[in-house]
């Protein structure tokens, strides 16, 4: 079954705090916080690197985001919006559209060790309880859970090989597919907002119609 896709606009109700969540062979870390969505509490997890050196993020952290997107969300109401099979913004893809024209390099996350003074996890834990403290309108691009309230994946969701390839009439695998990426977005009551998007390193571009690297793919 297909995981719903979509954004939250939501308030931060809780400061961030890290967690880790094992998988097979490495330990991945993700900052949770809760979130007042549809008037619900939400938890919601994002990626923030891993401590195996051979699949570390990629990230972009950026304080000057300015991108037309900023004006639809914006305008958008309170709460979870779905965009499942949406192929246009304000669903993302990091590939297909010109989301991150202007956002500056990749950058490499630290090999974590459990301590939440490792980037990016310092800079977005102080982003996130920014927004809390100030109760900043956020933006989370995700897939939402199939049972409970939240958000998860919320980075590239695109690009993934092995066990995680999507085949053609099989959305069981829900790992590869276009226009699903996941980000972080904060209004920082500036024109300039503030944004966080991220991919693993293990994840491969260019990619095809279902999400699934290309055979020149490589590292974003």
């Amino acid at each position: 079954m297909t995981l719903v896709y979509g954004f939250v606009k939501t308030k931060v109700t809780s400061e961030p705090k890290l967690k880790p969540s094992h998988h097979g062979h490495e330990t991945q870390f993700h900052l949770h916080c809760n979130l007042d969505v549809d008037g619900d509490k939400w938890d919601v997890a994002i990626n923030v690197g891993t401590n195996d050196a051979d699949d570390l993020l990629k990230y972009k952290l950026v304080f000057d985001f300015r991108h037309p997107i900023i004006q639809t969300l914006a305008a958008a109401e309170a709460g979870a919006h779905e965009l499942t099979d949406r192929h246009a913004l304000p669903a993302l893809d990091f590939l297909r559209s010109d989301l991150l024209e202007s956002t500056g390099k990749w950058r490499d996350s630290d090999v974590m060790d459990g301590s939440d003074d490792s980037e990016p996890a310092l800079s977005l834990k102080r982003l996130l309880s920014r927004a809390h403290q100030n109760n900043l309108d956020v933006y989370i691009f995700g897939r939402f859970f199939d049972q409970g309230d939240g958000l998860h994946d919320v980075h590239m969701n695109q690009g993934s090989t092995k066990q995680f390839i999507h085949r053609p009439g099989d959305d069981s695998n829900d790992h590869n597919d276009v226009w699903q990426d996941g980000a972080v977005i904060v209004d920082v009551g500036a024109p300039e907002w503030a944004a966080y998007f991220s991919a693993f390193n293990q994840q491969l571009v260019p990619t095809d119609d279902l999400g699934n690297p290309l055979p020149n793919a490589a590292t974003i």
